[in-house]
């Protein structure tokens, strides 16, 4: 199997084929990070789509310095920063309010975990997400955030704490533990 970083290095020597297995490896993951942190299904589709142009787009530019799960999560965070950005400009309904979609077990547990989500501070949260349904390992989150290592290991730290402070009473009232 062809490695994601071949895959790109094809890319950038202008494989169509090499670009459309990417894509095929990486529509779902993308879309569900949108997804994840925004309301407006439509808006995430654009953003998911506009991040393989930016892919695409930037393929010449590309080098093999990480994985490239990686730089495409990158590029993703700064979609998503500068949409926010926008929102703010415009005065529309800020993205952290709430998280649009959490997979959980039942749509009642989807909610619990849904709120406890969005109790934490915005950059925790992030970091969660990243690492909980991203599947980044910390070194990439790091990456993604600019951050140092060691900052992210401890943000994820003092979120999961927090998360489990935040559903510690609901499932309480559950007669059950998170």
């Amino acid at each position: 199997m062809t490695t994601d970083e071949d895959l790109m290095l094809a890319c950038r020597g202008g494989s169509a084929e090499a670009f459309e297995e990417l894509f095929g490896r990486y529509r779902e993951r993308v879309w569900g990070y949108f997804r994840r942190r925004l309301n407006d299904r439509g808006r995430a589709e654009e953003l998911a789509q506009e991040a393989f142009v930016a892919v695409l787009e930037g393929a010449s530019r590309y080098e093999r310095r990480a994985l490239f799960r990686s730089y495409l999560y990158g590029i993703a965070f700064n979609l998503l920063s500068a949409e926010r950005r926008q929102r703010r400009r415009r005065g529309t309904e800020p993205l952290d309010e709430e998280l649009a979609v959490v997979p959980a077990a039942s749509a009642d547990n989807g909610l619990w975990v849904k709120r406890a989500l969005g109790g934490l501070d915005p950059q925790d949260r992030e970091i969660v997400l990243l690492r909980e349904y991203e599947q980044l390992s910390y070194a990439e989150i790091a990456g993604v955030l600019g951050l140092p290592l060691n900052t992210v290991r401890s943000r994820l730290f003092r979120a999961r704490g927090e998360l489990r402070r935040l559903l510690l009473p609901e499932a309480e009232s559950r007669g059950s533990h998170p």
